[in-house]
């Protein structure tokens, strides 16, 4: 009996000690982030903005400049950034009371700076630099091990001026540690510096969908999709979850004009939720899935900017095939359509109703005491993230432990994520995917190594409903 209830308190001390290291995240390990925006350009730059600072408590916000765009090419307007900021000010004290880790609206208001007034490659040269440019440089050079994500919501000259100098100034060491420490992301082609910088720095790291923006894969988070939960994206549902009722942060929201929050997966998938993986865009996140591929070049293409000939690889547009869930009334919570899509879009939208779920509830963080809002469930795993097997040997995947802040229940969904491994074809699933855990899954056959992606959802059952990931990767190799 003595040996029971001592097997008993470890595990729970076990426990509780690996929900407490997932529930406290250190500084350090934070996603270092800074964001050029040609805010005032049209509203959906606003709309980002605001969602953005709801997630500075786990987003690590370096900079928040106004830059230009093939749309705005005369002007940055830094004075929209601090009228958002300072709507934050007004709830700031109420966020805290869900984590202590939002930063002050004085601290974040020292990051808004101006970069270049001029558009392109006009801004980039001898004499060119500004406000915003020497605050890249500045927190390229600060002292921190973690890389940096440089979101471009617009135009990019302004870190084009930052890496110019750089590049005439520091030793070429230097200049290969500093290409090493960043990754960039681009919200598409917005004025000829992006070209100018995957050509010129090689090796940077570099998300992009150049072209057409209805092609690109980041457009997916506007706009209505077959098979996607358009709902949670439509005016009536920004109305109600975020614009009235939930303070001043909510108010500077502004209406739809062209698509809404076009910018916002340029840094969605830095969001820790279990589902991102910073360092491999194929592995899929709530901001898409990339892969690491030269696009090809078609002389008849034409676009607001001009699309030249890529002369290295980066990352873009990637496909994923999809079958959307749907809610039952008996047996199995959710089952997926027979229905299936696939394009690079569906890397975004299948995610919607989770990642505007999270929006609504940290809408709610804003007005109400902790007890009375919701807060994401914490996925626990009692068995690896990295399981290596042999061919046609069995394995389990089990996430039992995982709980609910809040005391509520849990639903749990697994799922291959085919397009993330290597091994490119699915597997079978011997018992239901919407338990906790699977315990008999059989490795194929395999004639060289291959990696599965396997993904366990698990969702609350409070308002509005709240999901977190964990990613299993099992490497199958020949026995």
């Amino acid at each position: 009996m003595k040996k029971k209830i001592f097997l008993f308190a470890a595990a729970l001390f076990s426990t509780m000690t690996i929900a407490a290291q997932i529930s406290s995240t250190p500084q350090s390990e934070k996603p270092r982030m800074l964001a050029l925006t040609d805010i005032g350009n049209e509203p959906d730059d606003s709309q980002t903005m605001v969602r953005l600072l709801l997630y500075s408590n786990d987003i690590d916000i370096e900079g928040l400049v106004a830059t230009t765009s093939i749309h705005q090419s005369d002007m940055a307007q830094p004075d929209m950034i601090r009228h958002i900021v300072n709507a934050y000010a007004k709830v700031q004290p109420n966020l805290l009371l869900h984590d202590k880790a939002y930063p002050s609206a004085e601290h974040l208001l020292s990051l808004v700076k101006a970069g270049s007034s001029l558009y392109g490659m006009k801004g980039v040269g001898e004499g060119k630099d500004s406000e915003g440019s020497e605050w890249i440089i500045k927190t390229i050079d600060k002292q921190d091990a973690r890389p940096l994500w440089i979101t471009a919501w617009g135009g990019t000259n302004t870190l084009a001026q930052a890496l110019w100098k750089l590049e005439k100034t520091r030793s070429k060491a230097e200049m290969k540690s500093i290409i090493a420490k960043l990754r960039v992301y681009t919200v598409s082609d917005q004025d000829d510096a992006g070209y100018w910088l995957r050509c010129h720095f090689p090796e940077l790291f570099y998300i992009c969908s150049p072209g057409a923006y209805g092609k690109a894969t980041w457009s997916a988070m506007t706009g209505p999709y077959l098979g996607a939960n358009n709902e949670v994206m439509s005016n009536d549902w920004i109305y109600k979850n975020i614009q009235t009722g939930h303070g001043p942060l909510g108010a500077v929201y502004p209406d739809i004009s062209y698509g809404n929050e076009g910018d916002t997966p340029s840094w969605l998938g830095l969001i820790p939720n279990g589902l991102d993986d910073l360092e491999h865009p194929n592995y899929g996140s709530w901001g898409g899935r990339y892969e690491f591929y030269t696009p090809a070049f078609d002389p008849k293409a034409r676009w607001i900017v001009p699309i030249q000939k890529e002369i290295r690889p980066f990352w873009t547009n990637a496909d994923d095939e999809f079958s959307p869930y749907i809610h039952q009334k008996w047996g199995a919570e959710v089952k997926p359509d027979t229905t299936k899509y696939k394009d690079n879009h569906v890397t975004v939208w299948r995610w919607r109703e989770h990642f505007q779920n999270d929006f609504a509830a940290r809408m709610d963080w804003c007005i109400k005491p902790f007890s009375e809002a919701n807060h994401a469930p914490v996925v626990v795993l009692s068995t690896p993230q990295s399981i290596t097997v042999k061919s046609g040997e069995n394995f389990a995947l089990n996430a039992t432990p995982s709980y609910d802040p809040d005391g509520d229940g849990l639903s749990f969904l697994w799922f291959q994520y085919k397009e993330a491994g290597t091994y490119d074809k699915l597997i079978p699933f011997s018992g239901m995917t919407n338990m906790p855990f699977l315990p008999h899954i059989k490795a194929p056959d395999v004639t060289k190594a291959a990696t599965i992606h396997f993904i366990v959802c698990v969702t609350d059952k409070g308002m509005p409903r709240l999901t977190r990931y964990k990613r299993v990767i099992v490497t199958v190799v020949p026995k």
